[in-house]
Order: C-alpha cells, then sequence, then structure tokens
C-alpha cells in the first residue's frame, strides 16, 4: 500500500485564457500547440500555459484539427498588462507563424480585443468580418492569412496545485508522471505547465536574482551530505505535477486522478505535496480528504 503522506499543497488565485487552436493538418497543430505552450515562467512575472486536451474536426469551429490551450498569468494589480503582453507574444510567436492556423475563444468571462495585442500584426492591413458565426481578425501574412477571433475571454482560477511521488528509481518515477500526466487529459479544465516536472523548488534562496532554486532537503542525490534531507530510504527520484484549473472543484478532481495513479505503479513508495507552510497560497488542498 502506498502511503499518502497527511499534508496538503498550497494552491494560488491566477488569471487564465482558453483558446481553441486549429491548423489543416495535425503535424502543423502540434508544433503550434507546442510551441505556444513552452517555457512556464510565472515566477518570473511572465506566464505559464498548457494543452488542455485535443479536439477531433467535429468538435472545432472551423471543422479542422485542434486542440484547447490555457494561458496563466500571475493575479496582481497589474495582471491585465501581463496578459495582454503574455497571450499576445505566445499567439504571434508561437502560433500565427505556423501556417493554416486559426484561433478562436473558449472561455467564458470578461473579453479582451485581441485587435491590440495580435490584430495590429497586420500594420494596419488587417480587417474584420465574421465566419463561422464569430466575429474575426483576418491578418494578411506571406502565407496567406492568419484567423483569430477578436474578442478572447479571461477568468480566474486556480493555479500551482500539485502532487509529488517518492519513488525507488528513474524508472518508475518517469512511468507515474507520464501516466498521470495522460490521464488529466480525461479532467475538463486542468493543466499540466511542466508535464512531469524533475525540480520542484523552495521560496527562500540564496540567490534570489536568478528566482526559485532547488528544494533542497527533497534533493535524493543530496541525502546523507545534508543535515536536514527528508528523503526516505530509497527513493531515488521525485517527480512533481503541477495542476492548474478553472476552478478548486476542477484542480481537486485532478490531484485525486493523480493520487489513484500513484497507488498503482510499483516502485511508487509515498505521495505528498508541495506547500509553503500555508503563508502564501489561497487555498490548502488536503491530500486524505482527496481519497
Amino acid at each position: 500500500m502506498v502511503e499518502v503522506e497527511d499534508t496538503y499543497c498550497e494552491a494560488f488565485s491566477g488569471i487564465y485564457t482558453r483558446l481553441i487552436v486549429t491548423a489543416k493538418y495535425k503535424y502543423l497543430l502540434e508544433k503550434a500547440v507546442y510551441s505556444a505552450t513552452a517555457l512556464p515562467s510565472t515566477v518570473f512575472g511572465e506566464s505559464e500555459a498548457g494543452v488542455e486536451r485535443w479536439l477531433s474536426p467535429e468538435e472545432t469551429p472551423d471543422g479542422r484539427v485542434g486542440a484547447v490551450i490555457q494561458i496563466w498569468v500571475p493575479k496582481t494589480k497589474k495582471f491585465m498588462d501581463v496578459l495582454l503582453r503574455e497571450m499576445g507574444k505566445r499567439i504571434r510567436q508561437g502560433i500565427l507563424v505556423v501556417p493554416t492556423t486559426r484561433v478562436f475563444n473558449a472561455c467564458e468571462g470578461e473579453k479582451i480585443d485581441v485587435e491590440i495585442n495580435v490584430g495590429r500584426c497586420g500594420d494596419g492591413y488587417e480587417w474584420f468580418e465574421e465566419r463561422w458565426g464569430r466575429e474575426v481578425i483576418v491578418v494578411p501574412i506571406m502565407f496567406g492569412e492568419f484567423v483569430i477571433e477578436r474578442y478572447i475571454g479571461y477568468a480566474e482560477g486556480v493555479a500551482g496545485g500539485n502532487i509529488w511521488y517518492f519513488c525507488e528509481s528513474e524508472e518508475s518515477a518517469l512511468e507515474v508522471g507520464e501516466r498521470a500526466v495522460e490521464a488529466l487529459k480525461d479532467v475538463d479544465g486542468v493543466i499540466t505547465p511542466f508535464d512531469v516536472c524533475s525540480a520542484g523548488s523552495k521560496p527562500e534562496t540564496k540567490f534570489p536574482e536568478i528566482g526559485p532554486t532547488t528544494n533542497h532537503p527533497y534533493c535524493p542525490s543530496l541525502k546523507g551530505k545534508i543535515p536536514d534531507s527528508k528523503v526516505p530510504e530509497g527513493v531515488k527520484a521525485i517527480p512533481e505535477i503541477v495542476i492548474n484549473g478553472v476552478s478548486l472543484e476542477a484542480v481537486k478532481e485532478a490531484m485525486k486522478v493523480c493520487i489513484e495513479v500513484g497507488m498503482n505503479v510499483d516502485g511508487v513508495v509515498k505521495i505528498s505535496a508541495g506547500n509553503y507552510g500555508g503563508k502564501l497560497g489561497k487555498y490548502k488542498i488536503y491530500l486524505r480528504e482527496l481519497i
């Protein structure tokens, strides 16, 4: 029986936008989606993103293959400035530059007019029209045109839910992490911005100029070298699954699924989560309340 530690994860309020990306062919869609959702960097006041799920042509506005992605920024007083900058950057440099792509809104809530941060890529030659029952911006590009729905929604959600797996080997750590990420594709409204994360961090650091640093008490290679190691005997790897979701309920459901996955993978000896002593996050999600 795998131990579920009597602890909690500490999660935060965040602001997200939810988009449908489509393309003519699957390989183009994958290139655009993976480019637009790479490099999580909210700890630097920027953004993180992930794929929520893949869509068949029957599920997209324009009848082509697609995907739902989420882009997240920290909830601060200036979140709108950050959201405009980061969403625009990820769409312009990750999606628009991939041939045949289009972007549609998939988020209820307040709306942003993306003529400001994406449409102006047309340098004043862009235009507005209605297609597929939606008001869109058509941006002329050298390949033909890029189409994006004019008004994109944003809302408040829960970021930073997480599960830690204490594993006997790198192989078991990869297996449980990959199984968890795959299982979460069936949970509506959540993303895993890091997928299988190999380097959990801590809030305190000797080098604040570079941002969060390694969570040293949980580094297996430091066991026996430091007095405050918290790595159990026999544990060789501790992967983390970070979860952002459109609601607290969605994040809890995703964490529950991760726990269930961990219970059924050989080499997992304990399931835990990361927190900051309850001092930073708005939400505490207790693991044993999920099982």
